[in-house]
């Protein structure tokens, strides 16, 4: 539906920083998810008003959201508290930047040893290998993207 969810984000023409996100964590994002991303719990405990981040009660490393591309997009269109779609608060280097910090975090582990059955077509920022290419783990989890996808040309859609 439009105006929820994601929008889409250019690449950066460098790796998404952990170290900056931190700081922009610490500015926008720990008011309502809490110094350790541990999130804040409903009066009655039945659930978060605010989720965890990361942490054992986080989503795990098998999420969608743990590819950084996926959770920046998230972030851009709906963080910090007021944003809207239309109206977001950070800018695209903060919102990669800080998807690369809570995902950098600790989390569960999900095993997924069918998850990419072809690896020629795991997405440029899966943050697992093994990859039909030779750039780093490091490189496929925060980018740069821009070098990882035009190694890997994709075939013309049909008209």
């Amino acid at each position: 539906m439009y105006g929820t969810g994601f929008v889409k984000l250019p690449y950066l023409d460098r790796a998404a920083d952990p170290v900056i996100g931190k700081a922009v964590f610490a500015a926008k994002c720990q008011s309502c998810h809490g110094p350790s991303g541990q999130g804040q719990k409903l009066a009655d405990n039945t659930g978060y008003q605010y989720p965890p981040l990361w942490g054992p009660d986080s989503y795990n490393d098998g999420a969608g959201l743990f590819r950084v591309s996926n959770l920046a997009k998230y972030v851009k269109a709906a963080m910090p508290f007021g944003a809207t779609f239309d109206h977001p608060q950070l800018t695209n280097k903060q919102a990669w930047d800080v998807a690369a910090f809570v995902n950098s975090q600790p989390r569960p582990h999900l095993k997924t040893p069918h998850d990419w059955p072809d690896i020629s077509k795991k997405p440029v920022d899966h943050p697992f290998g093994p990859y039909t290419d030779a750039f780093s783990e490091q490189q496929h989890k925060y980018g740069p993207y821009q070098p990882i996808e035009d190694a890997h040309p994709q075939p013309a859609k049909a008209n």
